[in-house]
């Protein structure tokens, strides 16, 4: 088969951006109530995830050295659930990926797992928190909020959602996931309430990122404002996301999915598919084959999200590391998504079963689109049948002309070359540090 020709595309959304990231995080915590709620000399405890957040070497350094200053003596929890494995081991190996270590951040990195039980939830199950954090004067979290892969409310990836299922660890994540969609949406709120109430929560930095995953806004967000603001923020946050510009795609590639990407490896907000049981997909785009290459090393072989993939190659499936992947998916109760796809030896035999399947007479009729993975979608290659729509797009501009999509004699895309300012391109070249 003769695969058409691809050209790059650049996507240009005007995106605000944080120009002083650490300035603004001590501004914002020296600007809050903390010094009210914890007393002085009080150990902190400061929640950091399992999210890829550009910025959160920098976030969580800035948050320790200004409550330092202000006289606290604070220290890292991690506040992920049951990622990682659900060890403290696997956690600790998450959070240094993202440069959150000891020697870097100049305090303690606590990972252990084990929870006490402070309630009973409102459909009678009990309410786990992180021991370490419970034990602290004062807890304070760094999350993003953004839409959530696995449901829409008032509340969904941010400060209130780590408080009550990073915070709970494995036991207290598995608890709200176990109930599904009515878990996410009433249970989670009804908890966190309970926990601002009988924990030492004293304050959230709520990151926002722009298209370009680069801090947009940075916002403190207090006990007693933690349930009116964070909605206004998921809205803006909402706004602000990265996504595919077209609403049809006959043949999507995505180069590598990962937990550092997205919680579900690959956004559904992108892609289209939310793959929830009883739940239907979103309104756009409708991807008619989707295909992923690779899973990234920021990973560590957790492959889940491989499900929303028709097709897959053998290279992925066999870095999967089956324990952190089952323990997450089992936790999360989405089983879906975890399905291994057909899989095949090559990249170039994945591309060629797409277009033979795609539901197009002739591969040049195919409307194929290359991004590498679905958070850095500011830079997409696309084939001659996404001609018009580019050149219709106001935000969309090519880059070069049509040329051979570049795999090597081995059946392997160049991901490296098509985008070498993504996380891959940059890790591979040498110049990739988290954050």
């Amino acid at each position: 088969m003769e695969f058409p020709p691809i050209a790059r595309v650049r996507q240009t959304i005007p995106q605000p951006c944080v120009e002083d990231v650490a300035g603004t995080v001590r501004r914002l915590i020296r600007g809050s109530r903390i010094a009210e709620r914890v007393p002085a000399g009080g150990r902190v405890a400061v929640g950091v995830g399992s999210r890829g957040i550009a910025a959160i070497p920098t976030i969580a350094r800035a948050a320790v050295d200004e409550l330092k200053g202000m006289g606290f003596r604070p220290f890292i929890v991690a506040a992920m659930g049951s990622h990682g494995g659900a060890t403290a081991e696997g956690q600790r190996e998450l959070l240094a990926g993202y440069g959150i270590t000891p020697d870097r951040m100049g305090v303690e990195v606590r990972t252990e797992m084990e929870s006490v039980v402070l309630g009973t939830n409102p459909v009678g199950l009990p309410i786990y928190f992180d021991k370490n954090a419970y034990e602290a004067d004062g807890i304070v979290l760094l999350n993003r909020v953004k839409p959530h892969t696995d449901f829409t409310a008032d509340h969904e990836s941010g400060i209130l959602k780590m408080l009550v299922i990073g915070l709970g660890k494995r036991e207290g994540a598995s608890q709200v996931h176990t109930l599904g969609l009515t878990g996410m949406r009433e249970v989670l709120p009804a908890v966190g309430r309970f926990l601002v109430e009988h924990t030492r929560f004293a304050l959230g930095l709520a990151i926002l990122e722009n298209a370009k995953d680069e801090p947009a806004e940075i916002v403190a967000l207090e006990p007693e404002t933690i349930f009116e603001l964070e909605p206004q923020l998921l809205r803006r946050a909402r706004e602000l996301m990265g996504r595919l510009p077209f609403d049809q795609i006959d043949v999507l590639i995505v180069g590598e999915l990962g937990k550092n990407y997205s919680g579900a490896g690959m956004d559904p907000n992108v892609i289209g598919r939310l793959m929830v049981e009883t739940m239907p997909d979103f309104d756009r785009p409708k991807v008619t084959r989707l295909a992923v290459l690779d899973v990234s090393e920021e990973s560590h072989g957790n492959i889940v999200g491989v499900g929303f993939a028709d097709l897959t190659t053998e290279r992925l499936v066999k870095k999967m590391d089956p324990e952190p992947f089952r323990i997450n998916v089992l936790t999360s109760c989405f089983l879906e998504r975890a399905r291994i796809p057909i899989t095949l030896p090559t990249d170039r035999d994945v591309l060629r079963v797409c277009l033979e399947t795609c539901w197009r007479i002739r591969p040049e009729e195919a409307r194929v689109v290359f991004i590498p993975n679905t958070l850095e979608v500011d830079t997409l290659w696309v084939s001659p049948a996404m001609k018009a729509d580019v050149e219709a797009h106001p935000h969309l501009t090519f880059e070069t002309d049509f040329q051979p999509i570049p795999l090597d004699p081995a059946g392997t895309l160049d991901q490296e070359g098509l985008f070498p300012h993504s996380v891959r391109g940059r890790r591979s070249a040498g110049a990739y540090v988290a954050g």
